[in-house]
């Protein structure tokens, strides 16, 4: 099971493997409070999608799709998210945006979902 979180959010047990999906870490985030059991920076989008996207959710329809296209191009990250999912049974994914609902982990999330990966 996968779950999305907010990196600034209060880590607790029940987050499971703690991956960071972020191109960049956390503005003002320290490692220790950030709990993060893997930073994952390739599952990220890319620089040019997210200044393109600028959390507007607007274009979150557009954003998901360019996102997908960037990940159908990394069948590596897929394959180790994967591999993660049969080994851990609960699996958070952070993000540092404030929009909770639309960020590059609930992207990541659906996708997944989507392939049957988890």
């Amino acid at each position: 099971m996968i779950r999305t979180k907010r990196v600034y959010d209060t880590p607790d047990e029940g987050d499971g493997f703690r991956i960071l999906v972020e191109r960049l870490w956390p503005r003002g985030m320290r490692k220790e409070r950030a709990a993060v059991d893997l930073w994952l920076r390739d599952a990220g989008a890319s620089p040019a999608l997210r200044q393109w996207f600028g959390h507007d959710p607007a274009k979150w329809g557009d954003f998901v799709d360019k996102y997908v296209h960037e990940l159908s191009g990394k069948p590596e990250v897929i394959d180790q998210l994967a591999a993660l999912a049969r080994e851990h049974p609960m699996i958070t994914f952070l993000f540092a945006s404030k929009d909770e609902e639309h960020n590059n982990a609930v992207a990541l999330k659906q996708y997944l979902e989507m392939r049957g990966v988890v």
